[in-house]
């Protein structure tokens, strides 16, 4: 029993110790934790700040803002249950203290701290992260806390399930409806073969819920997701252009894998309705923002298809995705074409993986398949860059996909490098270019970090240049050349490119056999179209656009080149009647807004009192007050003088400065006048002196004639000045001719008498000419201005019948 009692002892001290220990720590959970310092409001300046601090000892930790301060109590404890109720009271009470609370310690969490999904079927979704980086760096996003947040994306397709287990919580009904019925539901139509799944695997790449224990997680997990059924029954252009429209104000991203038939003959693309809808969306949507259209680049590949016969993905308002394989190959499928931006992941070979999403009847899938898989992820990533920043335009979230785009472990023999180079001042900026991948694998990491710091571009610019003024014959190969300005002098000037248009009419017996590539000045060579064997059409082509984003920053100033060839056969034969240049971009290449900030950009090596830049530092030059790598078009490198002075120093005596091309050349090499590089209207450039020699009138409507001269211009050109006075006298000589010969003919056909001194013999002054009878002139079939087609006038009847009475008389009297 004793034993028993002293075990028992020590339960009973243990129990009491451990409640109070427990309801000791209770108040430190529940209760506020009270600092030693104060926010206090005092009228009258630091200095009136400071003397009631010192009166209460306290120290002023300073400023806040407005006739607030932060004051901190010496003998006051860092952190207690109890507040200062004395401290605070004598605070209070002091006339030069309006207001004061002592401060209390917030429990605030980071939300960048990064939880990974727990989903069943998150580690299967290689494509989002895995061990080897091959992937699209969604990790990085959402560890920077970017996960589709208050952004909304709809999918274009044959409707989504919207009661999914793993669609259910993000759906969003103002960004659905049902165009084929006619209703706001755009729940898929049930089939045994399950035909409408595909809109409800597109939802799932993008907002499939995290950390719910069904099936994988969405790129944007907590976006909104919507649908729109516009595939299950007729698509017409009606039915697009409601669909592109459908609440643009509130749908962020429109995402669609569909398109014309990718069968390499198909040319075809959005009609009247479409096109307006798209237009109004970048121009109006989003709140002037524009909406993001996400589209697929096809799946033709295996029929040669390309994409840039696809009006759609070629559209400068689409931003078109093209696909890659777990092992970084050309899939099958993929369409190559100058239109394409950038690339996702997706199904490749038997041996590899393919993509995982939500399927119909609330099951999942992890067999999604195409570049129908791809654009989804893209919109999904560019749901996280928009959620970073709200503010991005359509045209910035293109610029932010060129220049965050990955092209290392995409396989291809086509990558190249477009011709800015160094141009921008960013040391590092150089663009990879494919036509099978765009720019690169997306970078959900990267765009978001990039987007957070992104300033808007300028108004886009278009510049339109008719490169062609008559029927040009294909035959087996067609070259165009011609320099452009971009514009130059007007409000369309063009300086830093974004997309090109090449808009080409055309007539060629048999479409597939033909290729046709754009050579910018810069040197990128695009391919517009390659040839696709299966197109027997001999339609041509009408008015299309033919898009490239290869050129994304280059000037477009200089020489572009237009190549047609037929790669199969030299018998075949066409006509190219239209070539339309159609540049956008802006008039400033862009560059990072610190540099933007600094006076010459950063490159400025002196300043003026007003801190106007005044001298560049080598390598650059001075350019309206700020610095530049390159003189834009229209000037060139030379010295301009300066005389300001800076302290004891003294300036130099010239600067290097981008100075006005002399007149009359348009853009130049040089200062030179004989480094013409294009020439102003009504000019031609004189390739041999580099000079740019006036067109007078003559010259101008015979342009092929006057170049066939330039080698022996001088003796061409003096003759020249007196031709058009002698082709004028002869016109005249001529026409004078021509009138005189017209009437007589007219007299000898209708026998008519002309009064002219007679060469008969023995004929007087008074005597007649015969020709053909005794009849008088009648100026028949002479037109109505110069007499009367329907007979003689008065006076000419009664010549005529006292003609007759004289000749009656004579022939009476012979009788007799």
């Amino acid at each position: 029993m004793a034993s028993g009692h002293k075990l028992r002892l020590p339960e009973l001290l243990l129990g009491p110790l451990l409640v109070l220990l427990f309801s000791g720590l209770g108040p430190v959970v529940g209760q506020k934790l009270y600092t030693n310092t104060w926010a206090v409001h005092i009228p009258g300046g630091p200095e009136v700040a400071d003397q009631v601090a010192t009166k209460h000892g306290f120290i002023n930790n300073g400023h806040v803002f407005g006739d607030y301060y932060h004051f901190r109590h010496r003998t006051v404890v860092k952190r207690s249950l109890s507040d200062q109720r004395g401290t605070q009271v004598r605070l209070e009470k002091d006339p030069k203290v309006t207001w004061a609370e002592q401060q209390v310690s917030k429990r605030r969490r980071k939300r960048d701290i990064y939880v990974e999904p727990n989903d069943p079927n998150f580690e299967d979704q290689w494509y989002l992260y895995n061990s080897n980086h091959h992937d699209l760096n969604a990790k990085a996003a959402w560890k920077s806390g970017f996960t589709g947040k208050g952004v909304v994306v709809s999918i274009l397709d044959d409707g989504i399930e919207k009661n999914h287990p793993d669609l259910e919580q993000n759906y969003d009904p103002d960004a659905s409806y049902d165009v084929n019925d006619g209703d706001p539901d755009p729940q898929p139509r049930y089939t045994q073969l399950n035909d409408n799944r595909h809109g409800t695997r597109c939802a799932g790449e993008v907002a499939a819920v995290a950390n719910n224990g069904v099936c994988g997680v969405g790129v944007a997990y907590n976006a909104k997701i919507g649908g729109v059924r516009m595939l299950d029954g007729e698509v017409t252009d009606m039915v697009e252009a409601q669909s592109l429209s459908l609440n643009p104000q509130h749908i962020d991203i429109y995402s669609a894998s569909w398109g014309p038939e990718d069968d390499g003959k198909t040319v075809d693309g959005p009609a009247k309705l479409a096109k307006e809808a798209f237009l109004r969306g970048v121009t109006e949507g989003r709140g002037g923002r524009g909406s993001i259209f996400v589209w697929a680049s096809g799946n033709g590949g295996r029929e040669r298809d390309n994409c840039n016969c696809d009006g759609y993905t070629n559209s400068i308002y689409t931003l078109s995705i093209s696909s890659s394989t777990q092992n970084g190959n050309v899939p099958w499928y993929s369409e190559a074409c100058s239109s394409t931006l950038a690339t996702t992941y997706s199904s490749g070979n038997v041996n590899e993986k393919q993509i995982v999403t939500t399927d119909l009847k609330s099951k999942c899938t992890d067999s999604h398949t195409g570049t129908s898989a791809s654009a989804p992820l893209a919109a999904g990533i560019i749901a996280l860059a928009l959620e970073a920043n709200k503010n991005l335009t359509w045209r910035d979230m293109q610029h932010l996909v060129v220049r965050t785009s990955n092209p290392n472990h995409l396989l291809t023999n086509d990558w190249k490098t477009n011709g800015v180079g160094q141009r921008l001042l960013e040391s590092s900026y150089t663009l990879f270019i494919s036509h099978s991948y765009g720019y690169g694998l997306l970078d959900a990491g990267g765009i978001v970090e990039l987007a957070r710091t992104w300033s808007n571009v300028g108004p886009q610019r278009k510049c339109v240049v008719s490169m062609v003024f008559e029927p040009r014959n294909i035959g087996s190969r067609l070259l165009i050349s011609k320099s452009v300005d971009a514009c130059f002098g007007t409000d369309s000037y063009v300086t830093s490119l974004e997309h090109v248009q090449a808009r080409l009419t055309l007539s060629y017996n048999r479409r597939g056999k033909l290729a046709i590539h754009l050579i910018s000045p810069a040197g990128t060579r695009s391919t517009l179209l390659h040839p696709r064997f299966h197109d027997f059409s001999s339609e041509g082509f009408n008015d299309w656009a033919f898009m490239t984003t290869h050129s994304w920053d280059e000037n477009p100033t200089g020489v572009w080149r237009l190549e047609i060839e037929n790669v199969a056969s030299a018998n075949d034969y066409g006509t190219l009647t239209q070539f339309l240049l159609v540049l956008y971009g802006t008039d400033s290449a862009t560059s990072s807004s610190s540099e933007k900030s600094q006076p010459g950009g950063g490159s400025c090596k002196t300043l003026d009192l007003r801190q106007m830049c005044i001298e560049c530092n080598s390598g650059y030059y001075l350019f309206e007050q700020s610095c530049v790598k390159e003189c834009p078009a229209g000037f060139s490198v030379g010295h301009q003088p300066i005389t300001y002075t800076v302290g004891n120093s003294i300036a130099p005596a010239s600067v290097s400065a981008c100075l006005p091309c002399p007149p009359p050349c348009l853009t130049c090499s040089s200062l030179s006048p004989q480094a013409c590089l294009s020439c102003p209207p009504h000019s031609s450039l004189d390739p041999f002196s580099g000079t740019c020699v006036h067109l007078n009138q003559y010259m101008r409507e015979s342009p092929g004639n006057f170049m066939a001269a330039q080698p022996n211009r001088e003796s061409a050109l003096q003759p020249a000045s007196q031709l058009p006075v002698t082709i004028a006298v002869l016109s005249c000589v001529a026409i004078f001719a021509i009138f005189v010969g017209i009437f007589l003919l007219l007299q000898l056909r209708s026998g008519a008498l002309i009064k002219l001194p007679s060469l008969e013999a023995g004929s007087g002054p008074g005597g007649a000419f015969s020709l053909g009878g005794n009849r008088m002139v009648s100026y028949r079939g002479i037109p109505t201005v110069w007499g009367d087609d329907e007979g003689n006038t008065d006076s000419e009847n009664d010549e005529f019948d006292a003609h007759h009475e004289r000749t009656a008389f004579i022939k009476t009297q012979s009788a007799l």
